[in-house]
C-alpha cells in the first residue's frame, strides 16, 4: 500500500500543485513573457461568432498558432479578412485553460505588405465578378451635357480644385460638393454615404445632380484601399444617377472603377469627360447651322426650277378660263332676253283684269259695304242691354250690383236699386204679394215700304 500513496520524502520541497494551480502559473509566465507581441502568418480556420468576437488561426510552413480578437476590436477592423489572408496580428499570448493550449488575443490586424493586399484585392474582384457587379450590361451612359455634377472628394485636398479649374474652362457647370474623407478610418463609410445620398434625392429635387464624379488623388495602394472596400464598391454599382470613376493616378486601378459606368485616369480626365468644350460646342453650332442654311438654299433653288418647269407645261390662265368667260357673256345676254320675255307676258296676263277695274264698279263696292256697316251698328244699338230703359223699362239690382231676375231673388237681398235710364233710386221688398192688371201691348206700327211678308236684309244684299 506504501508503494502506491504519495509520501513525502527526505529533501522533497515541491508540493504537488493543482490543475487550476498550474494552469494560473502558466498564464502568468507567459503573458510576463509575452504581453506584447507581434505575429505574422497565414489566416486560417476564419470565423465570426454570432456574439461578433473574431476565431481564427496563424499558420506558416511549420506550427499554428490559435487565436481571438474580440468584439470591440473587431469592429474597427479596416478589411474583409478570409482564409489566405497574410496578415500581422498585435496583441498578447495568453492561454486557454479549458482546452490547455495558448493562443494570442489581438488587439489588431493588418495586411502583411501590398502582396497580402494585391492577394485580397484580386479576391475580392473575383467574387463580385461572379456576382455580376462589374457586368458591361449594368453601365449606363454618361449624359452629353449635365445640368448639375456631384463631386464625392476631399473638400480641402488639390483633387476639387482641379475638377473645377477644368469645368470652367470647358464648360462651366453647376457643381454640388460632398464633402468626404478619402483614406483612413472612417473614410469607406463616408464615401459610400455620399454616393448613397446623391442617389436617394428625389428626381423633382432641384439639387439632385445628372452625374455623379467619385474622385481621389494618387498614393499607394494603403492609401487608396477604401475604394476598393465592398460598402463602396456596391454603393457605386447600385448609384441611380451615372457614375465616373476617378481614384488615383493613371496606372492606379481600383474596384470603384469597374463598378462605375466610366473610368477615368485622373480627376481633371474625369471633368474632361463629364462635360464638353464649350468653344467646340459654339464652333459645331455655328458649322451646323451654315450647312443648314445651305441646305434650306439648295433645296429651294430645286424647288423654284421644278415649279419653273411645271409653269412652262400649264396653259395660261387666260387659256383656261377664255370657254368659262364666253359661256358666262352668252347666259348675260339669254337672261335678258328672258327678263324681257317674261315682263311682255305679264304685262298681257294682266291687261284683261286691269280694264274690268272701273270707277263705277269701285264705287258700287264701297256704297254696299257701307250700307252694311250702318245696319250692324243698329242692330248693335238694340241690344246695348241699356236701352230697354229708354222705352220706360228698370232695371233692378242688389247691393252686390247683381241683376235681380225674379221675386225670391228681390226678398232675399230686401234692398234693392231700381236704375231708370236718367239715374237710380233705392227700394225696400215689402213682404205682400202685388196683383198687377196685364197691359195688352199695342201694335208696332209698320213703316211704309213693299208689301212683303219677308224681313228686309240689314246688309242690303
Amino acid at each position: 500500500m506504501a508503494s502506491i500513496m504519495t509520501q513525502n520524502r527526505d529533501g522533497d520541497n515541491a508540493p504537488p500543485l493543482s490543475v487550476s494551480e498550474i494552469s494560473g502559473a502558466l498564464k502568468r509566465a507567459v503573458e510576463g513573457q509575452f504581453g506584447h507581441v507581434r505575429v505574422r502568418g497565414e489566416l486560417s480556420g476564419f470565423k465570426r461568432a454570432a456574439s461578433g468576437h473574431l476565431y481564427f488561426g496563424l499558420k506558416d510552413e511549420k506550427a499554428v498558432l490559435d487565436g481571438v480578437m474580440w468584439k470591440g476590436n473587431a469592429a474597427r477592423l479596416g478589411f474583409a479578412a478570409e482564409d489566405g489572408l497574410e496578415v500581422v496580428a498585435t496583441g498578447k499570448l495568453t492561454t486557454y485553460a479549458g482546452r490547455s493550449k495558448y493562443q494570442i488575443v489581438a488587439d489588431s490586424l493588418e495586411l502583411a505588405g501590398e502582396g497580402a493586399l494585391m492577394a485580397l484585392f484580386e479576391k475580392t474582384k473575383a467574387r463580385l465578378t461572379e456576382e455580376g457587379l462589374f457586368a458591361a450590361e449594368r453601365k449606363r451612359a454618361i449624359p452629353r451635357m449635365p445640368r448639375r455634377i456631384g463631386v464625392v472628394t476631399s473638400p480641402t485636398g488639390a483633387v476639387i480644385r482641379d475638377i473645377l479649374h477644368r469645368l470652367n474652362d470647358r464648360f462651366p457647370s453647376h457643381v454640388i460638393v460632398w464633402p468626404v474623407r478619402v483614406q483612413g478610418e472612417g473614410a469607406k463609410e463616408e464615401v459610400a454615404a455620399a454616393v448613397k445620398g446623391f442617389s436617394g434625392m428625389e428626381a423633382a429635387d432641384p439639387n439632385r445632380p445628372d452625374l455623379v464624379i467619385v474622385a481621389r488623388g494618387g498614393g499607394s495602394i494603403e492609401d487608396l484601399w477604401a475604394f476598393n472596400e465592398e460598402i463602396v464598391v456596391r454603393a457605386v454599382a447600385e448609384c441611380s444617377i451615372p457614375v465616373i470613376s476617378a481614384v488615383g493616378h493613371e496606372t492606379d486601378t481600383t474596384l470603384c472603377d469597374y463598378a462605375a459606368d466610366l473610368r477615368a485616369p485622373t480627376p481633371s480626365a474625369a471633368a474632361e469627360m463629364a462635360v464638353p468644350v464649350r468653344a467646340e460646342l459654339n464652333d459645331r453650332i455655328g458649322q451646323n447651322g451654315l450647312r443648314l442654311d445651305r441646305a434650306v438654299r439648295r433645296m429651294i433653288t430645286h424647288w423654284e426650277e421644278r415649279l419653273e418647269g411645271q409653269r412652262r407645261l400649264m396653259p395660261k390662265l387666260t387659256e383656261l378660263t377664255a370657254p368659262q368667260q364666253q359661256r358666262a357673256d352668252e347666259l348675260g345676254e339669254r337672261l335678258g332676253r328672258a327678263l324681257e320675255r317674261r315682263v311682255d307676258a305679264a304685262r298681257i296676263a294682266f291687261a284683261a283684269p286691269a280694264k274690268a277695274l272701273r270707277p263705277a264698279l269701285l264705287e258700287g263696292l264701297v256704297r254696299r259695304g257701307q250700307e252694311r256697316l250702318d245696319g250692324l251698328t243698329r242692330l248693335a244699338g238694340s241690344l246695348h242691354p241699356e236701352a230697354p230703359l229708354k222705352r220706360g223699362f228698370a232695371r233692378v239690382t242688389d247691393g252686390a250690383g247683381k241683376t235681380v231676375m225674379n221675386v225670391a231673388a228681390a226678398k232675399a237681398a230686401g234692398h234693392v236699386a231700381l236704375r231708370f235710364a236718367d239715374g237710380e233710386v233705392g227700394a225696400a221688398v215689402g213682404g205682400g204679394e202685388v196683383r198687377s192688371t196685364p197691359t195688352k201691348p199695342k201694335p208696332r206700327k209698320k213703316k211704309a215700304g213693299p208689301a212683303s211678308d219677308t224681313q228686309q236684309d240689314l246688309f242690303g244684299e
